[in-house]
């Protein structure tokens, strides 16, 4: 099958052309159709297959006739990061050089002047951001009621940013007529009450299996023992020794670990650039610009990187840790082994990652192997708790060495410490009377006077079951305390 068959429009078919495809995707062959039939569609297919064209392609043709309204746009799409928008927007400007329609990109970091002077004079196709998009209606420049196509994009992925109240609330001011296009890679529990509650009788497309790895990714593990140092070490060799690298992306779960890592690749001579969500947008577009033109051929990054970016001759992605959910290993790996291209896949795994492959595995419904030895060859390591227990004592030993260190300067004694000076006799008759009692034996407790109420018999039968009542400081009095009382 060939693009024209799909009913899309002479300008759509010669950009396309121009830009060197003539064979549509699976999803795309499926998905086109429908979306000219003005069908709601629920497409489901693994990353890097082509969801991004489903949509761009039958809307280029849809939105030739009509024109665009002041603040009213006529088609909306939302996605869930900044990279993702910039690069629909490419996606349109690439397909759409044949045709006058005006694109607006609604995200952050970027002035809001400029996007209310697009918006303003009207747009065909509005790409946003949850958050941006409501900010712009609730100061009432922008005006979704004229909304005819709406398209919500990796749809899982915005469930895991949280943007599902913003997805209900933008979905309730879009007029109820509407056509929608709802594309997604997995399909939570929650992402399926969604496309029921908003989707009207859609046509479900799903090319494969929800979860899955492209076969042309050759995916391997690599033990390595737990401490942050050796895991450096062990990507450096496994970049070292990849001869067939052009470039790669290496994923942390954490944001400081991407800085971390960064400037140790740097140190150690490998051309490296940044990329997570702390970064301003400008620094953001730049480090995937020098990725991209190949400056800085590796990039480390966190999962803002792992969904829908269009690199499509990424040759390695390393996981530097294993990643916490499984459905983030599936986009990861997925940004290598696109468009039919061959890709490696490299997870360093410690001892501690035991459940996290295992979940991966079942997901992804096949076994991953190792490249070299197990984790069996690793020395043993210690169980979580023993680490934890190592840290508390840790930090319990240094505040011991800071109390005896103090009391050394001094011999006033320390609060709380078992070598406080020892208690007076029971002969200081200026002793406060509960320190004598805590000092007398059990078996010399002081006897019941008699007539004494029944509230001091209760009392004094529970200190002898229970051992001396021990109140205030314990054991240790403190000095001020066994100065007497002067009177007068």
């Amino acid at each position: 099958m060939s693009f024209a068959e799909l009913g899309l429009s002479e300008k759509v078919l010669t950009a396309v052309t121009a830009a060197g495809y003539s064979t549509p995707t699976p999803i795309q062959a499926q998905a086109i159709p429908h979306v000219l039939a003005r069908k709601d569609v629920l497409g489901i297919a693994q990353t890097g297959t082509g969801k991004t064209a489903a949509f761009t392609l039958p809307m280029l043709t849809i939105l030739e006739t009509g024109r665009a309204r002041a603040r009213m746009p006529r088609t909306l799409i939302l996605e869930p990061t900044r990279e993702l928008a910039a690069q629909v927007e490419e996606n349109f400007t690439r397909y759409g050089v044949n045709q006058k329609l005006s694109v607006a990109l609604l995200i952050g970091g970027v002035s809001f002047g400029d996007q209310d002077a697009k918006i303003t004079r009207g747009v065909d196709v509005l790409i946003a951001t949850p958050g941006r998009l409501l900010d712009h209606v609730e100061r009432g420049k922008l005006l979704l009621t004229g909304v005819e196509l709406l398209v919500i994009d990796e749809a899982d992925r915005m469930l895991d940013m949280g943007f599902i109240p913003d997805i209900e609330r933008i979905c309730k001011l879009v007029p109820f007529t509407r056509q929608t296009l709802f594309f997604t890679a997995t399909m939570p529990p929650e992402i399926t009450r969604i496309s029921e509650q908003f989707l009207h009788n859609p046509v479900r497309v799903e090319v494969s299996r929800p979860a899955t790895a492209a076969t042309t990714i050759t995916q391997r593990l690599i033990a390595s023992n737990p401490q942050d140092f050796e895991k450096r070490e062990t990507l450096r060799r496994l970049i070292k020794g990849a001869t067939d690298l052009q470039n790669a992306i290496v994923f942390c779960n954490r944001k400081r670990d991407v800085a971390t890592l960064h400037k140790s690749l740097q140190k150690h001579g490998f051309p490296a650039v940044a990329l997570h969500g702390d970064m301003d947008q400008y620094a953001r577009m730049a480090a995937l610009e020098s990725f991209r033109t190949g400056e800085n051929p590796i990039l480390v990054a966190s999962d803002v990187a792992a969904r829908g970016l269009d690199i499509p001759a990424v040759s390695h992605v390393f996981n530097f840790d294993v990643p916490t959910h499984a459905e983030d290993y599936v986009h990861r790996i997925g940004r290598t082994g696109r468009a039919g291209r061959e890709g490696a896949s490299f997870t360093i795994v410690t001892r501690h990652d035991d459940k996290l492959v295992a979940a991966i595995e079942k997901l992804t419904g096949q076994s991953i192997a190792f490249e070299g030895p197990g984790l069996d060859a690793l020395p043993p390591g210690e169980p979580r708790e023993e680490r934890r227990g190592r840290r508390d004592d840790k930090r319990s030993g240094s505040s011991r060495g800071r109390s005896e260190r103090g009391r050394g300067r001094g011999d006033r004694p320390q609060r709380g410490h078992a070598e406080a000076e020892p208690l007076p006799t029971p002969e200081a008759a200026e002793a406060p009377r509960d320190a004598v009692r805590r000092q007398r034996p059990r078996d010399e407790a002081e006897p019941v006077r008699p007539g004494a109420p029944e509230r001091e018999v209760r009392r004094r039968h529970r200190d002898d079951d229970d051992g001396p009542q021990v109140k205030g400081l314990g054991d240790h009095v403190p000095a001020f305390l066994l100065r007497p009382a002067r009177i007068g």
